[in-house]
């Protein structure tokens, strides 16, 4: 077994920065950095472990400080089924890592006096503005109220909408029962066929009360796409994607980008029951926002390194600083219900900004760190955080759908600050 091991950290060494495909960004020795290369081979060996008991396929893991890679690795099996080699250049599906991205959009529109956070939704979509909140009665009837107040631009970036996915397993809602999970309207119908689906239902919440993971972005990106009168995939690769050269970053991937995608085991390794990633063979009729992008680690990477420096990277400005320091701060004040550690269980003393958790005290998470963190994750496997204190960014990509995705995102975290002596 240990053999096995060491022959797949051994590969996995190789399959490094390879001559054809240009490094994210640049890169340096991880000693100049206050990083060891001892604490970094721990991930070489982690992966490597978990891929030899089958646990997940395979994985890309860029790692930057003071934007510099100081690891940029693929590990183990791209298509399990097919035995294909993991590429640095595969391309993952990123659920809800779509999300930040989609709120740099609207935050673009909003530095351009277009998208202010206290606009009413139903300025732009009138059909929430007769939205109910569904209150569960003893008798596990739903009694449905009016809103207090107008659900705002503002509580969409940070889910306080009140707006919920179908089937979490965290939510306890009768209301979520009506729900659908987070790519079926994208499958079913174009944005206002998905309009028209949630405006009928009950919201799970007053709006602006309590931290409610959900369809929330989806709909800031129907508004994106309102305001700039193009599809979301389009004003993103005009005002995020292509200034950043994040070559491979799409809602729709091409025949040509098709065989590097990213595919799971056809078994969740803990339960032994089927799973898949619908979305890679499911082409979508609308850009969610929330949950239906693409791209390489590499390309996340430039993104997670633009927001670090502040909204620019290689001469190329999305957002003004100010906006990204807004952005990454905390938006659930003390009258907001704060859920986040319900949805991530290793995030506890998170809260949240706009689309990213983000890190408010010392200790209480599972994973070290510092206050200022911002992070999010994708429930197909992928993450990312960056750490200011550290000038830290850190994507890892894997295709694995079910609960051992949790697993994998603490454990990253874990070794990469284990790795750090400076």
């Amino acid at each position: 077994m240990n053999k096995t091991i060491a022959m797949i950290a051994a590969a996995a060494a190789v399959i490094t920065f390879g001559t054809a495909i240009a490094a994210p960004l640049p890169e340096a020795k991880p000693d100049d950095v206050g990083f060891s290369s001892q604490g970094l081979a721990r991930l070489d060996n982690f992966f490597a472990r978990e891929i030899a008991a089958k646990r997940v396929p395979g994985a890309v893991v860029a790692i930057a400080r003071d934007g510099k890679l100081v690891h940029y690795k693929a590990y183990g099996m791209l298509d399990p089924d097919k035995g294909t080699p993991m590429p640095i250049d595969a391309i993952f599906a990123l659920a809800s890592m779509t999300k930040p991205m989609a709120a740099v959009a609207g935050l673009t529109l909003m530095e351009q006096g277009r998208l202010p956070l206290q606009a009413k939704l139903s300025d732009y979509y009138p059909g929430f503005a007769d939205m109910k909140v569904g209150v569960s009665q003893a008798d596990a009837s739903l009694k449905l109220e009016p809103q207090a107040s107008p659900i705002f631009i503002h509580d969409l970036y940070r889910h306080t909408s009140g707006l919920m996915y179908g089937g979490r397993p965290d939510s306890s809602s009768p209301v979520a029962r009506q729900y659908l999970d987070g790519i079926a309207p994208a499958i079913e119908g174009d944005t206002q066929a998905f309009i028209d689906r949630i405006t009928k239902l009950p919201l799970a919440h007053q709006p602006s009360t309590e931290f409610e993971y959900g369809f929330s972005i989806d709909v800031l990106g129907a508004v994106v796409e309102k305001v700039s009168e193009q599809k979301l995939g389009e004003y993103l690769a005009a005002n995020v994607w292509q200034p950043l050269g994040m070559k491979d970053a799409t809602f729709h991937p091409t025949d040509a980008q098709r065989p590097r995608l990213a595919r799971p085991f056809a078994n969740d390794p803990l339960t032994g029951k089927p799973q898949a990633i619908k979305l890679l063979d499911t082409p979508t009729k609308f850009d969610c926002g929330g949950a239906c992008s693409f791209a390489t680690v590499g390309d996340y990477a430039r993104f997670g390194q633009m927001l670090l420096n502040g909204g620019e990277l290689d001469g190329q400005r999305i957002l003004g600083p100010k906006t990204v320091h807004h952005m990454t701060t905390n938006h659930l004040g003390p009258e907001i219900k704060n859920n986040v550690a319900n949805v991530e269980p290793h995030r506890a003393g998170f809260g949240f900004g706009l689309s990213v958790a983000v890190r408010t005290s010392e200790g209480l998470s599972s994973v070290p760190g510092n206050p200022g963190e911002f992070t999010w994750n994708g429930a197909y496997g992928t993450q990312f955080f960056c750490d200011p204190k550290e000038r830290l960014v850190v994507v890892v990509g894997t295709a694995a759908p079910g609960e051992l995705r949790k697993y994998y995102r603490e454990q990253v975290q874990d070794i990469v600050y284990g790795a750090m002596v400076k």
